[in-house]
């Protein structure tokens, strides 16, 4: 592609390198914003520079957050003793829009793939123990993509969980297998949430 300008040139190769954005599709977003007024720009380019720079993770559940502990965390009206365990922030949202979970949530920065060279140790599994031990919670949901990457992770996680007295359930799986948690339509994600089964079931 040719361009009349190194700075277009610059600014379409940037945009390209986001996830789903080929050259044209950011060529088209450039000129969108060539068009736009200085001032809308200006704010454009600050929300993003705020969003890298000022972004914190909750340092309970390791949710993005604007402050050090997240809302969902800090919210009296949240039942703490009920953890549900993800793969990251896009499924907290999935969730929180059934409006059928009053729990908190245990984020863990991914999932168990060998393959990708992703083990146990690389996910925030410890600290999710840690919030264990002090009898809080009294049952873990686990509601991971229903993959292999998902199953070995709950596995794992149930092996690490067996010792406390707590109850592990995992969502019902009106999730077809190998489907992403983030594209299921809130509906039915919301009644797997509610008819959520102890995991030991779910083995069999």
């Amino acid at each position: 592609m040719n361009f009349s300008s190194k700075l277009l040139e610059d600014a379409v190769a940037e945009f390209a390198k986001l996830p789903g954005v080929g050259q044209k599709t950011a060529l088209r977003l450039v000129l969108h914003l060539l068009a736009r007024e200085k001032e809308e720009v200006a704010r454009f380019s600050t929300a993003v520079n705020r969003l890298r720079n000022e972004i914190q993770f909750c340092s309970t559940c390791h949710n993005i957050s604007d402050s050090a502990i997240c809302e969902i965390c800090s919210s009296p009206k949240r039942d703490h003793s009920l953890v549900c365990v993800v793969e990251d922030t896009r499924d907290v949202m999935a969730i929180e829009n059934t409006n059928q979970y009053n729990g908190v949530y245990h984020v863990l920065g991914g999932l168990i793939s060998p393959m990708d060279g992703v083990g146990p140790s690389d996910l925030q599994v410890d600290t999710l123990v840690e919030r264990l031990k002090d009898g809080e919670v009294k049952e873990t949901i686990f509601a991971l993509s229903a993959t292999m990457e998902g199953d070995t992770t709950i596995f794992y996680l149930h092996k690490r969980l067996k010792q406390f007295d707590i109850n592990i359930s995992t969502i019902a799986r009106g999730i077809a297998f190998g489907g992403e948690l983030e594209y299921v339509d809130e509906i039915t994600l919301g009644r797997s949430i509610v008819t959520r089964v102890p995991y030991q079931n779910s083995l069999s």
